[in-house]
Formats: structure tokens, sequence, C-alpha cells
């Protein structure tokens, strides 16, 4: 299809999750209740580790991080949904799917980065013990962050104003609930199959290179357990690092299988279950693994409540 017949609206439409849905009132309902759960959640988890000075160290800075990544990625991508659903309407404009697509794509490459770099510090925690304070001083975690967000804003930024210089044509109708990558360049005028290629190999690096990292520091750290002495100091170690490596999972498993697998093989239900499940369940459930199993966690809890108790009582 030639340029001529370029679509000439600025707009598109998000056909959703609930196009063929028989039931799309309870499934909004599980949404929206599901999203409610993550914010409260991840905003506690936040606001403890601030609170409490006993968690300003670089596990609970990057998790925190964590946090704010799952928050912006249920954000802007849920509740553009649920407007769509109660509006009625269910177009997006292109400035707005650009965005869209820009906040996924720093939210999923920095994402990758910051699990890694939780690896790496429970690596040095356990492996390194003596060099810990010099390895990962405040300094160091605060160039970490700081280089993570930095590197992941340029790397999607790069990538969205490339993809949405693409002409569009015909139909407007992006078969998602968000404004998905490849679901977008199916509406492009030109051949994007050179594209979507390279989107699919950088988007597999930037999985298997942390994943393999990660799994190399998990390997080195398990040595180091299985050689401990003290019961209750193996019993720490195991139960933090079986905390990062259950988000680990939840987090690389879902994008695996999205990028691991041929466009044309991956049906397009499938596919949005999948996203549905990292932009949607996995904040859910990524403060909920950190929070039940982190004794440090719920001290810190239960000081500050303990704090608001005695603030409100002495006035």
């Amino acid at each position: 299809m030639g340029k001529e017949n370029e679509t000439t609206t600025d707009g598109f439409l998000l056909l959703g999750l609930f196009s063929d849905s028989k039931a799309p009132e309870f499934l909004i309902s599980i949404i929206l209740l599901t999203y409610v759960i993550a914010v409260a959640g991840n905003s506690i988890l936040i606001l403890l580790i601030w609170l409490d000075s006993h968690l300003h160290t670089p596990m609970y800075i990057l998790l925190s991080q964590l946090s704010v990544m799952d928050l912006t990625l249920s954000s802007s991508t849920v509740t553009k949904m649920a407007t769509d659903f109660f509006s009625g309407k269910k177009n997006i404009s292109r400035i707005g799917c650009g965005t869209q697509m820009f906040f996924y794509l720093t939210v999923g490459i920095a994402e990758c980065v910051f699990l890694t770099l939780m690896a790496y510090d429970r690596y040095v925690a356990i492996c390194n013990p003596l060099r810990y304070l010099v390895l990962m001083s405040p300094r160091v975690c605060l160039l970490m962050v700081m280089t993570a967000w930095v590197g992941s804003v340029l790397t999607s930024l790069s990538h969205t104003i490339y993809i949405m210089h693409f002409p569009t044509c015909g139909s407007r109708e992006i078969h998602h609930f968000f404004c998905e990558v490849m679901a977008f360049l199916k509406l492009s005028c030109e051949d994007t199959t050179f594209y979507e290629k390279v989107v699919l190999v950088s988007g597999t690096t930037l999985i298997f290179i942390p994943f393999g990292l990660i799994l190399a520091s998990y390997a080195l750290i398990f040595l180091t357990v299985l050689r401990m002495n003290s019961p209750k100091g193996k019993n720490k170690a195991l139960v933090t690092c079986t905390s990062h490596l259950t988000v680990v999972s939840l987090y690389f498993g879902p994008a695996m299988i999205i990028y691991m697998t041929p466009g044309s093989s991956l049906s397009p239900e499938l596919d949005q279950h999948l996203f549905v499940f990292d932009t949607i369940v996995t904040p859910l459930l990524n403060p909920l693994i950190y929070s039940l199993r982190n004794k440090e966690v719920i001290r810190a809890l239960q000081r500050v409540m303990w704090k608001k108790k005695m603030y409100l009582c002495n006035h």
C-alpha cells in the first residue's frame, strides 16, 4: 500500500481485552480490583522504605525502584483501559500511543536491569560480605540507579521515535489493550519486517543477558550458602534469594515466551494474556512476595504503625 493511501486521522482504536468477551463487566472488575491492590501494595512498600531508616540499604532502595516501575507499568495501561471501557470510547491519539509505548519500553528495559542489580547486591552481600560496604556504598547504589534509568529512558525514547515515524494506512484498529510495539507496526504502510527482527533480537538480548547474569549470581550464591555453618544464616539467605528468584521467574517467564516465539505461531489472545500477566498480575504479586516472607519489611511496618499510634494518642 502506497503512502498516497496513508490515513489522515491522527488517532487509533484500541480493541482491548473485551472485544470478544461475553462478560466484560466481570473482567474489568477483576482487573480494577487487581490494579487497586497492586497500587496499594507497591505504594505501602515505597513508603515503608522511605520512612524506615532500617530499610535505607541498597537492597531495599533497588526494591523501591522495582515498585515504582510496577506502579508506572500498571497505571500507564490499566487506567486507559478502564477509561475506554466506562466511556464507551476506544480511541487513542498518536501522541498518547507513543507515550504508552515509551513508558512500557522504559519500564521493561529498566526492570531487566534492576532485577540484575538486585541479584548482584545479593551476590556481594552473601559471597563478599566484607567488601559489601565498598562495592554497594550509597554512592555506588545511586550511580547504579541513575545509570539504569537514564539508559532505559534513552533506549526506549530512540525506539519510540523511530517506531512512531512509520506512516499508518487503512485500518486504525490496534489489536491490543495498549499501544504495544508489534501490534502498532502491523498498521504501517511500509515494510517493517527488518525492524520487527531488530526489535525481537534486541528484546531477546535484553532478556537473556540479564537472565544469564542473574543465574550466574545465584549459582555462586547457592554454592556459598551450602558452605555456611550457621543454619540461621542459611535460612535468611535462602528466604531472600527465593523471593527474588520468584519475582525474576514471574517477569522473565512471559517475556521469554513473547520474544522467543515467532509472531505467527503466537495467537493474539495468548499474546495479550501474557502482557496482562506482565503489566497487571506481576505488579500485584511483587510486593506480596517481598513482604510476606521478609521479616525486616514486616518489622518496619510494625514500627511505622506503632509510631502512628503513639502520635494519635499524644494528639
